[in-house]
């Protein structure tokens, strides 16, 4: 895709470490993920963060607004939205997520597979674009880094004619995600951790 992605920082393999950490700290208040990181070291945090990172440049596109990566958001198409074992090792993810396996497997599976599921009955085969990360360090926010990620990647999006994709854990950032076109298709509660979480999508 081109367009107003073409003004933002594309990342680089050498900026992984760099955006696993932007992240880490972007996430570090949110209600998800301080309850299955809550005793991680911060290695095994920024490894977490970095699998999105790794796949998403090895099949979808990773940005930021500069090379200083105030902010980083990743996307993939959706038929790629999952993550099996083989992509995992070609793009490279599998090295961070063995960091934190050992610690987190038992209880992210139950609490992702029926995200998964959910997606796939919400966008029924449609093609899509799906967002699996956009964060923006503390220091950062609410100086318009997000927005301005969010809006390239809308335009994009617009120009393809194809439906964005998400899932959120708060309902500040469901609000934030309205004023960008975006409505709730589901909202479920979390297994495990009594936590909610939104599935949103913006159509074209």
């Amino acid at each position: 895709m081109s367009g107003q992605t073409e003004n933002l920082y594309r990342l680089r393999r050498q900026d992984v470490s760099k955006a696993g950490a932007v992240l880490t700290d972007a996430f570090r208040h949110d209600p998800l993920w301080r309850k299955l990181l809550a005793g991680s070291q911060a290695r095994q945090t920024r490894g977490l963060f970095e699998i999105p990172v790794r796949y998403c440049l090895k099949y979808g596109q990773v940005c930021a607004v500069s090379e200083n990566l105030e902010g980083v958001i990743a996307w993939v198409s959706g038929h790629l939205a999952d993550m099996p074992i083989w992509r995992l090792v070609a793009s490279g993810a599998i090295w961070p997520g063995l960091r934190v396996a050992r610690l987190m497997a038992p209880q992210m599976a139950p609490v992702f597979m029926p995200i998964e599921a959910d997606r796939k009955a919400n966008m029924l085969g449609r093609p899509y674009i799906y967002l699996p990360v956009l964060g923006v360090a503390q220091a950062y926010q609410g100086q318009g880094f997000g927005g301005k990620l969010l809006s390239a990647l809308v335009s994009e999006s617009e120009q393809a004619g194809l439906p964005l994709y998400l899932e959120t854990e708060t309902e500040s950032n469901v609000r934030w995600y309205e004023r960008f076109g975006f409505k709730t298709v589901k909202q479920i509660t979390l297994s495990r951790l009594d936590l909610p979480l939104w599935e949103m999508v913006r159509e074209p």
